[in-house]
């Protein structure tokens, strides 16, 4: 996990998030089988080129509800969930606890010849649950959770309570972004096994993507104190970077980069190094974090998405539009999607426009893709229909996500949907949660200033749009932009 729980997208081996995988989470006890009949799964330019062909759909008003919606959603869809901007929220846990004797250079396959010849191993069906759920993960396959599920359910039948079973079933829950599920399991993982570093992390991942950053706290330590290493010391940064204490995050994230053995512990622990250099503005460190990650990994999505933010930051356009249509011809997933728009309309040359508006009609097209097959996408939804697409569709899936877990960026994304409602005076009391724990986020600190602006409190609105550019003065191609211009007119109104 670490940087924003769930916090590995696609391709960049973890932490997350992340929170990860998701599709949010399935209703218990139903399954979606998103592999194609002939059991081919899609590659990336497929599934490109199926969110495009529902996005011209869209244009022409064919109806969505089509047989087979779920397996569309599937092809078009990687299973990383990544939240828009600076919130990311997601997860997974390494897979650690895969037997490496069994995964071998056979992965998977290794494991189901295993279980061929031994099927009363429960140890094996649980590494193959595991297993599953990274798949997940790193492939975007959604279609593996059934299979995790099962695997899972199968060594919990041979050796009820197993605490490895447990453990993956924590890890599934959180993929699945059924937070309170996974910290279910994670305890009871932890009665049988209290030293689990799955479960240790499971539990940390779960509490904050809750709300519940002071236990997340207890149990970071508790982590720290049981099962020293890299998953954990990546999530006890993060929990100390939601308090504002930047400082240990950074330490503790350099140990871990000098605990990591493996190329794709490397390019995770960088990647978080980089993407918390670039929330303090330090665009220059992120950026050498960055190359550290795709040197390990230059398949590391998250590594060349945070490279892009950071290029743009700098001043280097050409590169960081670059870097983005890399991201989103591999995984076009709504914050790369929005991030590629917005780099559009600010650079505005000739067809940008249109570029810009045909990735916001991406992002529809996911989301109405997800809403078809059952998939909770509301945070997803609230984020970027606040600023480009249907403003009231914002407020409600961000009313509906704020229901179901009070966090930092379920608190930003419901008083953005406020603000440009024109719920400016509900807004604000969330902005300013957002904000309480010291977590030093420009964005927010961005959506604050605006609605404090629009509330009269003007002296308030200065401080934290200054706070903002003062932070991270190239937080969002249009945000910095919009930041500078309310601050220009707060000074010239004095």
């Amino acid at each position: 996990m670490a940087r924003r729980i769930n916090p590995t997208p696609p391709d960049c081996e973890q932490h997350d998030t992340g929170p990860t995988a998701s599709m949010e989470h399935d209703p218990p006890g139903e399954h979606r089988t998103d592999s194609r009949p002939d059991g081919i799964v899609p590659s990336g330019d497929e599934r490109v080129a199926a969110v495009r062909r529902v996005a011209a759909a869209g244009r022409r008003r064919r109806r969505l509800h089509l047989a087979g919606a779920a397996v569309l959603l599937a092809v078009a869809l990687t299973g990383g969930a990544v939240a828009v901007g600076a919130a990311r929220d997601g997860g997974g846990v390494k897979a650690g606890a895969v037997a490496p004797e069994l995964l071998g250079a056979g992965g998977v396959e290794s494991l189901q010849g295993h279980l061929r010849a031994q099927p009363r191993d429960h140890a094996g069906w649980a590494s193959l649950g595991l297993a599953h759920v990274e798949e997940a993960r790193t492939k975007g396959d959604p279609s593996r959770y059934p299979q995790a599920e099962e695997a899972l359910a199968r060594s919990l039948k041979l050796a009820p309570g197993n605490d490895q079973a447990l453990a993956g079933r924590a890890a599934l829950a959180a993929a699945r972004h059924d937070f309170a599920d996974a910290l279910t399991y994670a305890d009871r993982a932890l009665e049988q096994n209290p030293y689990s570093e799955r479960a240790l992390s499971s539990r940390i991942d779960a509490l904050v993507e809750l709300g519940r950053y002071e236990e997340a706290s207890k149990a970071a330590d508790t982590a720290d104190s049981r099962r020293p290493g890299v998953p954990v010391f990546t999530r006890y940064a993060y929990v100390h970077e939601l308090r504002g204490d930047v400082t240990t995050a950074r330490r503790v994230l350099g140990q871990a980069l000098s605990a990591a053995t493996s190329r794709d512990d490397i390019a995770y622990v960088a990647t978080q190094l980089g993407q918390l250099a670039w929330n303090q503005g330090d665009h220059q460190s992120a950026l050498h974090h960055y190359a550290r990650a795709l040197a390990a990994d230059d398949t590391c999505l998250p590594a060349l998405e945070g490279r892009a933010r950071a290029r743009a930051a700098s001043g280097d356009r050409a590169g960081a539009v670059k870097d983005m249509e890399a991201v989103v011809s591999r995984h076009p997933l709504p914050g790369p999607l929005v991030a590629l728009g917005e780099l559009y309309e600010a650079r505005g040359a000739a067809g940008d426009e249109a570029r810009a508006r045909n990735q916001y009609a991406l992002v529809d097209a996911w989301l109405a893709l997800a809403r078809v097959s059952g998939v909770n996408a509301d945070l997803d939804t609230a984020l970027a229909a606040a600023d480009h697409g249907d403003k009231g569709a914002a407020l409600r899936a961000a009313r509906a996500e704020w229901a179901r877990r009070h966090t930092v960026h379920t608190a930003d994304a419901l008083a953005w949907a406020l603000h440009v409602n024109g719920k400016d005076a509900e807004a604000l009391p969330y902005a300013r949660r957002a904000t309480a724990t010291g977590y030093r986020n420009a964005a927010f600190l961005y959506h604050r200033g605006i609605i404090e602006r629009a509330t009269g409190h003007t002296d308030e609105a200065r401080t934290h749009l200054s706070a903002a550019l003062r932070l991270n003065p190239g937080f969002s191609p249009l945000g910095a932009r919009e930041a500078r211009t309310a601050l220009k007119a707060l000074e010239a109104a004095r």
